[in-house]
């Protein structure tokens, strides 16, 4: 069985939890080297290598040493491991200086989750860490993304011809029980007769989507419903609850579990918000979010604002609603528009219903396959 030595940024993290249960569901073993944002108990095999804060990137930098040093005292766990997995570019190099401590040669591979603002700055700051990011990168044997936006603006840019790549996106995992894909569309008749229901799911880290989203609850208070589910991110958005509370046709949820939540939390919503402008011009532009495929497999269309990544991937599949600039009165429009005709929504359920369930759902065998190519790769270690 292969052993794989996941360095991962917050064992807390509802993606790393899916990418864990991705490598186990694909017959895998996962030791974890991890940091964690809060006290947490991972369901897996796991070595805390300490808590950091999002968003203090001082402290996570020290962290980086202080962890390498914890993941080496466990030299006995590491070398057990055939390859190393590091998610974000601070594991990466936590993940590196634990080999040069143990004087380990297992091979590894490093997975860009997003692309730091740091490294799309075009000042000095920026040049070393975009310098740091090519060193590490040379010596990897793989480098995984979730986006092909991430390849062709960033890592296709700056470091040409230093890497292998794998697109692996942010779909449903094929080993967990999400419930069944929903075989029909709720009657327009019953639809039109109760309020509209738009969510917000996941990471909640972007003011501006906050914003867009408390002004359409005040466009429409009584024939609007708004939800939003997940984790706000108080660096970004650092009044939170009070928005939230004085709108009445506003509900935040809290976290959720994943996958165990989502067929509940979809099943109440008509549409997706999938915007994010936390990292405007960047990364925000390049990612495909979680929600996509979550949304797509419940058959919850998403709407998305043009010129992204995301927006690219609901024209190519036909399968939601993509707003231009400017937000604050194309997202208002769409609203009222559906509002009064609920037919586009029905017809775009229908098509995420229809599409292959791979759309959203990861094959089974699919990270193994990822990892075993990467391993006969023949770029030094």
């Amino acid at each position: 069985m292969t052993t794989i030595a996941f360095f991962g940024h917050d064992a807390a993290d509802a993606a790393v939890r899916r990418r864990v249960k991705s490598f186990t569901g694909d017959g895998m073993r996962v030791i974890g080297f991890m940091m964690r944002r809060r006290d947490v108990s991972p369901e897996w095999q796991n070595v805390d290598l300490g808590m950091t804060r999002d968003g203090a990137f001082g402290q996570r930098i020290k962290r980086i040493f202080a962890g390498a040093r914890k993941a080496a005292a466990q030299r006995d766990l590491l070398e057990q491991a055939d390859v190393i997995y590091a998610r974000n570019l601070d594991m990466l190099a936590c993940a590196f200086l634990a080999k040069r401590h143990t004087g380990l040669k297992t091979p590894v591979i490093y997975e860009s989750l997003d692309v730091h603002r740091l490294l799309t700055r075009g000042d000095v700051v920026g040049r070393i860490f975009r310098g740091l990011e090519r060193a590490l990168l040379k010596r990897t044997r793989a480098l995984v993304v979730s986006s092909p936006g991430f390849l062709k603006n960033h890592f296709e840019r700056h470091y040409s011809g230093d890497f292998t790549a794998y697109v692996v996106e942010n779909r449903l995992s094929a080993d967990s029980d999400f419930g069944p894909r929903p075989n029909a569309v709720e009657p327009l008749a019953s639809a039109v007769e109760r309020k509209l229901v738009l969510g917000w799911v996941g990471m909640l880290r972007c003011q501006r989507s906050l914003d867009l989203l408390c002004a359409l609850a005040d466009a429409f208070p009584d024939s609007l419903e708004i939800r939003l589910h997940g984790i706000p991110a108080r660096t970004e958005i650092p009044v939170f609850e009070p928005e939230i509370d004085r709108r009445p046709n506003m509900t935040f949820f809290g976290k959720f579990r994943s996958p165990e939540d989502l067929a509940d939390i979809y099943a109440s919503l008509d549409v997706v918000w999938a915007g994010d402008f936390m990292e405007a011009g960047y990364n925000s532009l390049w990612l495909l979010p979680n929600r996509i495929y979550e949304g797509g497999y419940y058959a919850t269309p998403s709407i998305a604002p043009a010129g992204t990544e995301t927006a690219a991937w609901i024209e190519r599949n036909d399968c939601g609603f993509i707003i231009a600039e400017p937000l604050e009165q194309s997202l208002p429009d769409l609203i009222g528009r559906l509002l009064r005709d609920r037919q586009e929504i029905a017809a775009f359920s229908a098509r995420l219903a229809s599409l292959p369930e791979e759309f959203f759902v990861q094959p089974a065998g699919f990270m193994r396959d990822v990892i075993f190519n990467s391993l006969r790769n023949e770029i030094a270690a």
